[in-house]
């Protein structure tokens, strides 16, 4: 049976009610939580931009960007 969610404006104070109950493991081990759900969700948006970079031949010169770069480096 599938789970029914309550809307947004419902869901945060219920949210926010029990983080304040949460002892200090269940709090911590909820940020890590929301740290990797954030990481993830930005490595998505990342990878679709980057994905429509490289179509977009944005991202060709890349490699002799970098090797030209490195060059100029080790000149100084």
């Amino acid at each position: 049976m599938p789970e029914t969610l309550p809307e947004p404006e419902k869901l945060r104070p219920e949210l926010v009610r029990r983080i304040q109950a949460m002892d200090d493991e269940g709090l911590v081990t909820l940020h890590r939580l929301l740290l990797h759900l954030e990481k993830d969700q930005l490595w998505r948006e990342i990878s679709s931009d980057s994905e429509a970079d490289r179509k977009a031949g944005k991202l060709d010169r890349v490699a002799e960007i970098i090797a030209e770069a490195r060059k100029d480096l080790r000149s100084r």
